[in-house]
């Protein structure tokens, strides 16, 4: 009798305790791309549930707006996203058939990356002769590491106003990403140091904030212009460049093909490396760290067997 009266009192008490705001307050993230998810899981922690649209082997350009996407859209209250136009053949399908008004343009569920970064590589007059080229400037944003600085701030921001019982939370969690990042981002610099001015062959212009950042030398890329698949004639032109330019790597993504970068090393003695470019790009890149990490280290790396 005394025990089942001593839980009768206990479980009394737990009906009576306060909830904890994580009990019923989590915010659903819909990141078009892994950096970004990888992002909000550094900020959110456990107050917030993410998806990554798309995954390392897949181009962002390209995607089909599936209706297993429209599902999670739907159920988004934050939508982070590249922008910069990275996003424009697939994204707004998406917002048109998810007719989710928690998450629009103009609203703190709607973060594009793009908006709060500078952005490099802007035009003022382009045309279709040019290639497939963003007339909002380069989106390949996240591969500089000040630039992820930046959209820390306000995805924090923005997390906290959607979520604002949690705001201490959300704060702690980004102060202490924002020191450790920071820390890591005087380490990488240092690091790199070796690597400026050092020749650049790319597949694509997804490299232009890494190369901006480490002050590399982009001598030329395979793709005669963005979007365009490398010619015959490109690559012969290509070849007789890198026989007069110091070249240290062809780079590429890992869902960029890679023919022309292979046969171009194979003729040049430059070596191709694939660099993980996003989160999960390689095995074992669970988070932005381990990119950051591995790209350097590859690059290093590559640098070391040229002396």
């Amino acid at each position: 009798m005394k025990s089942l009266l001593v839980a009768t009192l206990i479980a009394g008490l737990a009906l009576l305790a306060p909830v904890p705001a994580s009990a019923s307050a989590q915010v659903s993230v819909f990141a078009c791309e892994p950096e970004w998810a990888s992002l909000a899981e550094e900020i959110g922690g456990e107050m917030v549930e993410t998806f990554a649209a798309t995954n390392a082997r897949q181009d962002p350009h390209y995607i089909r707006a599936r209706p297993s996407l429209v599902a999670k859209m739907r159920k988004a209250d934050l939508v982070v996203c590249s922008g910069g136009g990275l996003e424009a053949g697939w994204l707004p399908q998406l917002f048109q058939k998810a007719g989710n008004a928690k998450a629009q343009p103009g609203g703190n569920g709607y973060l594009m990356a793009a908006d709060v970064v500078p952005v490099l590589e802007k035009s003022a007059a382009l045309d279709r002769s040019m290639g497939d080229v963003h007339p909002e400037g380069n989106p390949h944003v996240h591969l500089n590491p000040h630039n992820i600085l930046l959209v820390a701030k306000e995805l924090s921001s923005r997390l906290k106003a959607l979520d604002p019982a949690n705001t201490a939370y959300y704060q702690k969690r980004y102060e202490e990403f924002s020191r450790h990042w920071q820390q890591a981002i005087g380490r990488w610099e240092n690091q790199a140091a070796g690597l400026k001015g050092k020749g650049i062959i790319t597949h694509h212009k997804a490299w232009s904030y890494l190369i901006n950042w480490l002050g590399l030398n982009l001598v030329n890329t395979l793709e005669p212009k963005p979007g365009i698949p490398p010619s015959t004639r490109h690559l012969e032109d290509l070849l007789q460049q890198v026989r007069k330019v110091p070249v240290l790597a062809i780079v590429r993504t890992p869902y960029a093909p890679g023919e022309a970068s292979e046969w171009l090393s194979e003729k040049s003695g430059v070596p191709a490396v694939v660099l993980p470019y996003t989160v999960g790009g390689e095995a074992g890149i669970t988070d932005l760290f381990l990119l950051f990490e591995r790209t350097l280290g590859r690059l290093r790396e590559t640098a070391d067997a040229q002396r």
